[in-house]
């Protein structure tokens, strides 16, 4: 489990296969701090650490992230937002992240407000229920708030100290950016379309002496 809250930048010095798994070698400030086994939160995609040095650490993707996440677009020297995972303890600054990512969107345009930037991106239309004004999305793994929601597109707006932090300035339009809706929408959306009337009315609550 994750906050959307990056904690450093990474970059990836290897890319390389292994049957049909993917794995990235990253370096990070934090490499020294890992254990095998842990989880790190990378642009929003939660993978696992399989081997590490003081200053680099090693992940693996499985197919299924590789096909639903912008993984197959890095390239070695690509910079990458990091999160290890939330502690017990911590305060949850952003917003509650699995890093199972929903899809991958397409940045449609950057426009500077001030020192802030508006960022649109667009995603496939079934996912419009799971969008709402004011309410939270992770973006290549960065908590954000919805500020305008249009079908298959949103707006978000990126604060200063966020350009600086993470790697959401270094993006273009057309680039494809991870997506991971909010999972408490997700969970409202699922259980209203599941839900079936009980045929309880107030006539009949009557009827039975209520």
């Amino acid at each position: 489990m994750f906050t959307g809250l990056i904690e450093t930048v990474g970059v990836i010095d290897r890319l390389s296969s292994r049957s049909n798994y993917r794995l990235m070698t990253i370096s990070s400030p934090f490499a020294a701090e890992l254990v095998d086994g842990e989880s790190v939160c990378c642009d929003g995609v939660c993978l696992t650490v399989i081997e590490r040095t003081s200053s680099r650490f090693v992940v693996e993707a499985s197919q299924e992230t590789s096909a639903r996440t912008i993984l197959g677009d890095y390239r070695v020297g690509s910079r990458i937002n990091l999160e290890r995972s939330l502690r017990a303890d911590s305060r949850l600054g952003g917003h509650i992240v699995s890093g199972h990512v929903d899809c991958a969107g397409r940045v449609e345009y950057l426009k500077p407000i001030g020192d802030s930037l508006e960022l649109t991106a667009t995603f496939d239309a079934r996912f419009d229920p799971l969008v709402i004004e004011k309410g939270s999305i992770a973006i290549n793994g960065v908590s954000l708030t919805v500020n305008k929601v249009e079908s298959a597109r949103c707006a978000v707006n990126v604060i200063p100290y966020t350009v600086k932090a993470t790697t959401l300035s270094d993006l273009k339009p057309g680039n494809r950016v991870n997506l991971e809706f909010d999972m408490i929408g997700k969970y409202v959306a699922k259980l209203g379309a599941n839900y079936r009337p009980s045929g309880v009315t107030l006539d009949t609550l009557r009827e039975s002496g209520w």
